[in-house]
């Protein structure tokens, strides 16, 4: 029978000697590393190429998602499974987004964690009911925040060229007639919709969504 080789990461020690001594009660299970911090982590995953990394969200020197990313930036084909506490929206999405293939809390019984690892070492992907129902939500959310993106008025859409001529908002106002207090109020609607975090940011979104075109 080939073992699973499973690394884990965890800030706490109990918390790791508890998990490996519960993972290696299954005869295809084998705990060949664990790491106390994100930098750690991000290492052995690369010394010792595991078929599944459990990840805690919270950790020292560098946090799970963070260490996802670079893992997964080394080895795309990495099986990483988050293994946490935590369950708030943003945790759940930035985890999902950085490449894990399955998002569990440490409630969870062992049975299903034994079926997650099995399932996600053959590349297929498990998430909890409450956890996979407030990703949908999340993306739900997404969906509806997107259908409005391009929903800019004749005015923010001049507003807009004229932000990708470099025009500061005293120029916008001068160039439209309008206040300056009234061209800062269109900017920040632009970057609103656009969900840009400054102006390069809404212009590069505008030209690629090709709501204004290139000269």
């Amino acid at each position: 029978m080939k073992q699973i080789r499973i690394l884990l990461a965890d800030d706490h020690p109990v918390v790791r000697e508890g998990l490996r001594t519960m993972l290696e009660t299954e005869d295809d299970m084998l705990v060949v590393g664990q790491a106390e911090d994100g930098v750690a982590l991000v290492q052995k995953a690369r010394e010792l190429e595991p078929d599944v990394i459990l990840v805690d969200l919270q950790m020292p020197n560098l946090n799970g998602v963070e260490a996802i990313h670079r893992i997964k930036g080394e080895n795309p084909e990495t099986n990483i499974i988050i293994l946490t506490t935590y369950d708030y929206d943003e945790y759940i999405f930035e985890g999902i987004a950085a490449g894990a293939r399955g998002y569990l809390l440490k409630a969870i019984p062992r049975e299903e964690l034994f079926n997650a690892i099995r399932i996600v070492s053959r590349g297929g992907s498990l998430i909890e009911p409450l956890v996979a129902t407030r990703l949908l939500h999340r993306f739900s959310d997404l969906a509806r925040r997107e259908g409005r993106e391009d929903d800019l008025s004749e005015r923010e859409i001049a507003v807009l060229k004229l932000m990708a001529e470099g025009a500061r908002n005293r120029d916008i106002a001068e160039r439209l007639c309008i206040t300056e207090r009234t061209a800062k109020a269109h900017v920040t609607s632009i970057l609103q919709k656009l969900r840009a975090s400054d102006r390069t940011e809404a212009v590069t979104r505008a030209y690629q969504k090709r709501i204004i075109q290139l000269p």
